[in-house]
């Protein structure tokens, strides 16, 4: 069980966000740098977003976030930033992956989705499933223990290093 908190401003998008508005494609082969790649993110669909999301904000997104691709550019961007979450009402399951993989919180929540706005603070309750907001709290599933433990290792890399390091 993760047992731990999120807290960050909203930044709010629509439905079917691809990955090549996440990270822009003209981008996939001249920049390798993951920490370059965060200067990018969201290029196309919020100019701003780059220059000011903080660590621990959130986006808050409709259906199909992450459709497209199976490019990893397009959660690297998002972690690299500082992202600590994402919401939406439905993910492209490529990009829940590997938003698992690389360890950035993905939830599943309409009801959230349908109530928050750009702008709002929200904290995100892991251990009580919960998302908090001015605007009221807005349960989520329970994800799985093995998404947990690999998200509270920081992703799946650091995970399996840690399962080899006890032994396991």
């Amino acid at each position: 069980m993760i047992n731990s908190t999120t807290q960050g401003r909203v930044w709010k998008y629509g439905d079917g966000i691809n990955t090549d508005v996440i990270f822009p494609g003209k981008y996939t082969y001249t920049i390798t740098d993951p920490t370059q790649m965060a200067r990018y993110a969201l290029e196309d669909l919020d100019p701003t977003f780059a220059s000011q999301v903080q660590p621990g904000d959130v986006i808050v997104a409709g259906r199909n976030w992450g459709n497209g691709s199976s490019r990893e550019q397009a959660v690297t961007c998002l972690t690299q930033a500082g992202v600590g979450a994402v919401i939406a009402v439905s993910f492209a399951r490529i990009w829940y992956r590997n938003a698992i993989n690389n360890g950035l919180l993905a939830l599943t929540c309409p009801q959230a989705v349908a109530i928050l706005n750009h702008g709002d603070t929200v904290e995100i309750d892991l251990s009580a499933n919960l998302i908090k907001s001015k605007r009221g709290n807005f349960s989520f599933p329970s994800l799985a223990p093995s998404v947990q433990a690999i998200i509270a290792k920081g992703g799946l890399i650091p995970y399996l290093k840690n399962q080899l390091a006890k032994g396991e």
